[in-house]
């Protein structure tokens, strides 16, 4: 059973598509889990497109159940390596506007 609070906290629960993203299991596999007990979900729509909200702890002690600790440390990993690489290119992409600004006020205090 989830904890108290646990459907409202940020970062604590997640639909299937994003289980799907992150952890690599599909939509028969949540399901699954679903009918055997071992998950709470609940049901939603955006623009009529239906999508099940899973609590993360209990999708990951699933996993950790199914397919081992080294398959959901692998994908743990991957998915924060991808945001890591992401952060390291948006960070990227800032640094050089400001190197292109820099460059345009010192060429205008040259004047």
């Amino acid at each position: 059973m989830a904890e108290y609070g646990e459907w409202n906290r940020k970062g604590a629960t997640l639909s299937n598509v994003t289980a799907k993203a992150e952890y690599g299991v599909d939509w028969d596999f949540i399901v699954k889990g679903i009918n055997a007990g071992k998950l709470e979900y609940r049901e939603g729509s955006i623009w009529g497109n239906p999508y099940l909200k899973i609590v993360r702890s209990q999708l990951e002690a699933y996993i950790l159940e199914q397919m081992g600790e080294t398959y959901l440390l692998k994908v743990k990993a991957q998915t924060e390596l991808r945001k890591i690489k992401k952060e390291i290119s948006e960070l990227q992409n800032t640094l050089n506007t400001l190197r292109n600004r820099k460059t345009e006020i010192e060429e205008l205090l040259k004047k």
